[in-house]
Parts: structure tokens; sequence; C-alpha cells
């Protein structure tokens, strides 16, 4: 079922209604976007698919042009006129309806002048319009279609362009979880790592910690506890204690050697 009317007039401006009609069915399904060059299959009655879609839509697209007042029947007077005319007949059918109308003026078309209009079109004046221009094509229909979606949930529900919006958000959302919680496993391996074999800092009364030094240990304020382990004649040790607000506590063990005589 068509939520969609596209009401156009044959000499006026086809190219602007073709082009708001593709993209429309691009954007929310063809099933949902009624226009009578492409909604109604070979063989069809037209006049029954006009007044079925017509009845069954939520809202209407007048599509309006420069000329759109001025093209003229086949009998010479302008067409709009002409009680059977169809694009008359199918605005006439939404304002009795009560649904939304749209116009949409084309290029330099102005706003209607209620003076040409037939006495059953007068209130086609009085609805809001939005405007189409080739120069601003793609952001003209963005907008006319974020109204429509706006304005018809149902409609709104079948948005394809929201959809995929939505789907970019959830993507980067990911994405930048993924990568924070990279940086945190790597920050957690680099601690892992450095507290397993060199320096550790402890809150608290035990100041600083050395886990198996390998040389010279420069340490900051609190207390420093070395215990090597020395073999062979070893006399005592090197150090840098740097800035050391505390005391140093070192405990040397020499290797008795044995002798033959007891001494």
């Amino acid at each position: 079922m068509p939520d969609v009317f596209v009401n156009y007039r044959t000499g006026d401006v086809e190219n602007a209604a073709t082009m708001i009609a593709r993209e429309l069915s691009r954007r929310f399904g063809d099933e949902r976007i009624f226009f009578a060059s492409n909604s109604i299959e070979a063989g069809r009655r037209f006049p029954v698919e006009l007044i079925r879609a017509m009845e069954e839509c939520q809202a209407l697209l007048a599509v309006i042009g420069p000329r759109w007042a001025e093209v003229q029947g086949a009998d010479g007077r302008p067409a709009l006129e002409a009680e059977q005319d169809w694009t008359r007949r199918e605005i006439q059918t939404a304002l009795d309806r009560g649904i939304l109308v749209i116009p949409v003026l084309v290029g330099k078309a102005t706003r209607i002048n209620p003076s040409v209009l037939p006495e059953d079109l007068r209130e086609l004046a009085d609805c809001q319009y939005r405007r189409f221009d080739h120069r601003n094509a793609e952001s003209d229909l963005t907008s006319l279609g974020d109204t429509l979606a706006r304005l018809l949930p149902e409609l709104g529900d079948e948005d394809r362009d929201a959809r995929a919006a939505r789907e970019r958000a959830e993507a980067n959302s990911r994405k930048k979880s993924d990568r924070a919680a990279g940086h945190t496993r790597m920050r957690t391996r680099d601690v892992e790592q450095r507290v397993r074999g060199g320096i550790g800092n402890l809150n608290g009364d035990l100041g600083t910690f050395v886990n198996e030094p390998q040389g010279p240990v420069n340490t900051g304020r609190g207390h420093q506890y070395n215990a090597p382990h020395f073999q062979g004649d070893n006399t005592g040790v090197q150090f840098t204690a740097g800035d050391n607000s505390g005391t140093v506590h070192q405990r040397f063990e020499r290797e008795r050697r044995r002798s033959d005589d007891g001494r």
C-alpha cells in the first residue's frame, strides 16, 4: 500500500517529479511511493489504479513548476480548469480526504496564487510548501524525505537512510570500544612486565621496593632495602641512592672458606 502519492502535471516539470519519486522509492521502498508511470503495471486500468492509490495514500506531493497553471488541455484552455483533469482530481481528492498535502515548488515556481485555482482547489494555496531545485537537488531531496519520515511514522519505520546511519553509528561505537579495550590491555601488560622484572611503587609505608636488581639502583623518597648475595671475596657494593630521605639497609654475606687446617 502506498503512503505517498506523487502528483505532477505533464508538460510542466515531469523530470523533477521523476527524480523526487525515484529518490523517495530508494529511501522508503517502491511499494510505499505511488508514481503513475512506474506504479501502474502494464494492462492495468489507469483510472481504477489512480483512484485506489488516492484512497490509500497518507500524503500527496503536488509537484508544481513555473508552467503548472498554464499548461493547456486538448481544447486550448488551461488544463487545470477541466473538472476531469487528473492532476486537479488527485489534489481535490486528497484535500477532501483531509490527508497531508505538500506543494513542492520546483525551480523558479512561486507560491501559488489562489486566484488562478478553481474553487475546489483554493485550499492548496494555504498548504505549507517545500522547494526543489536541481542546484540543491541532494539536500532538497534529503530534506523532503526527512519531513515525510517525521510526519508519517509508518513510513519512517521503513527509512533505509536512517537505518544505515544507525548501523554506521553502532559500528563506530564498537570500533571505539575495541580501541579503548585494546589500549587498556596493552597498558595492563606493560605494567605487569614492569613490575615483574624491575622497580615498583607501593602506596603506604613501604616506600620503594626493588625486585631482582641487576645493577645500581636509584630510588626516590622512602627506605631502600638491598639484599644481594655475593660469592668470592667481595667486600662491598657500589650503588647510587639518589635523593633518599629514608635510610638504606644492606646485608652482605661472605661465603666461609673451607680450610684443611680448621682455622
